[in-house]
């Protein structure tokens, strides 16, 4: 700017400059997802870079003053940008001008969409407005492919997902997720509608690899469509807490897709048939078996048990298998589990859980990773704890709460797994003094056997 004669054009130069410095800015806030924006920005024919020593006509004034046209940026720069805003962020900046509306309705930005309902009185988080609903099912919703509904606790929130559930009969949906953020609200609208509106999907979507459909009222006949539109394609299904699914409709499933590596589904469907038909050559190796054991009523009910050959075959099929188990039982239903061996690798305890079974567990679960106890009463695990740390040569994580163990028995629990031990999540209250230690001198002897500095949780108090 200093080279310049004319005052007139070292003003459009200063203007160029503080313009220049902005947008570099901009930029700069987005060089590690933009680096090639910039490229295309130094590139571009619109803007024109002043010479310095050379701005005495008005002709280089003019071409000095001439800015950066926003609208003029590559379609796929800005949809790159429009990828990373908020919705809502992302209609506001489609009325800037045509070209970003036109990038606003490009198909890559409408494959993946979550529907948010909610009742406005009582729920915490915004609900799609209607008219973009219907802007998506009119304009966007053959472009969908990873679609999740998000809904409160009410009813009417869920009717109104199996409204556009319904509409989507022109979709080519991959993931599909049904999302209750507080009590299973899918379960107190009626089967016949939710299936119906669930059945369309099955129906036209012919490429779903993903579906998560846990607490809601699924049949066994829907399952039956599923897998008779989607059987090659199937990855992935989560459906625990399905009252209306029997050990046949997941039985179906296992049949018929080949390619499902991950399951997750409650205690009561979990059968030795399934476990074989999962274990066979033509099935792919299950990655992932999530299997919830829940009880609402103590003593009403008398769970089955899996024979020791049907987990061994699963293993031999899968050996690299996860298999998950979350317990929500009360201490007298644990009878059935564990007495032989299980080749559970988490366990998670909602519940008390007694001494016995934990007990099993360390004689009989080799393959454990994770172990987290939530409750336990006030009779001290620390033979458990030791015996778990003999037997379970893979156990990394372990997580106690509300349950005792003396600082001594802690200690040589952590000194038999050592640095094995990646997570090691124990709360204050759970460590007892006795004769040779108490709670504030464990985390020293903890920490050399771990090779890392550790200390126990404390609960806040707020």
């Amino acid at each position: 700017v200093a080279d310049c004669e004319d005052p007139m054009a070292a003003g459009a130069s200063l203007h160029w400059f503080r313009v220049s410095c902005n947008l570099e800015t901009f930029f700069r806030m987005k060089r590690n997802n933009f680096s090639a924006v910039n490229k295309i920005v130094q590139s571009s024919p619109v803007v024109k870079q002043p010479k310095r020593g050379f701005c005495s006509s008005l002709n280089q004034t003019h071409m000095c003053n001439v800015l950066l046209d926003w609208g003029s940026l590559p379609h796929h720069v800005i949809l790159h940008i429009f990828q990373y805003l908020p919705l809502i962020d992302r209609a506001r900046a489609s009325s800037v001008c045509r070209r970003w509306n036109e990038v606003f309705h490009i198909p890559d930005l409408w494959r993946k969409f979550e529907f948010e309902l909610n009742h406005s009185a009582t729920s915490y988080f915004k609900s799609t407005h209607p008219d973009l609903i219907q802007q998506i099912i009119k304009k966007h919703a053959a472009h969908l492919q990873y679609v999740s509904f998000k809904v409160d606790s009410s009813a009417e929130s869920a009717e109104a997902a199996c409204d556009i559930l319904s509409q989507l009969v022109n979709c080519s949906i991959q993931t599909l997720g049904l999302i209750s953020t507080a009590k299973p609200s899918f379960m107190n609208m009626p089967k016949s509608h939710f299936v119906s509106a669930l059945t369309v999907v099955f129906v036209n979507s012919k490429s779903l690899s993903s579906i998560k459909i846990e607490d809601t009222p699924v049949d066994d006949p829907s399952l039956k469509i599923l897998v008779a539109n989607n059987g090659d394609t199937l990855r992935l299904l989560k459906m625990s807490s399905c009252p209306h699914v029997s050990s046949d409709g997941i039985l179906c499933v296992a049949d018929h897709c080949q390619g499902l590596r991950e399951l997750a589904l409650n205690y009561y469907i979990l059968s030795d048939e399934l476990l074989l038909a999962l274990s066979r050559e033509t099935h792919v190796n299950l990655e992932h078996l999530r299997i919830d054991v829940v009880s609402e009523n103590p003593g009403q009910i008398k769970f089955h048990s899996i024979k020791k050959h049907s987990w061994d075959a699963l293993i031999k099929h899968s050996p690299g298998v996860n298999v998950v188990m979350y317990f929500f039982l009360y201490e007298e239903e644990f009878e059935t589990f564990f007495k032989e061996e299980t080749p559970v690798t988490h366990l998670y305890f909602g519940r008390s859980v007694s001494k016995t079974i934990l007990g099993r567990i360390g004689l009989n679960c080799p393959r454990l990773i994770e172990l987290v106890v939530c409750a336990n009463g006030l009779q001290p695990l620390d033979n458990e704890l030791i015996c778990i740390a003999e037997h379970c040569k893979n156990l990394t994580a372990l997580g106690l709460s509300e349950c005792e163990v003396s600082c001594s028995a802690f200690i040589e629990f952590v000194k038999l797994c050592g640095r094995r031990l990646t997570q090691l999540c124990i709360m204050e209250e759970v460590l007892i003094s006795d004769d040779s230690y108490n709670p504030d001198e464990v985390h020293t002897e903890v920490s050399k056997y771990l090779g890392r500095v550790w200390f126990p949780d404390v609960m806040p108090v707020w």
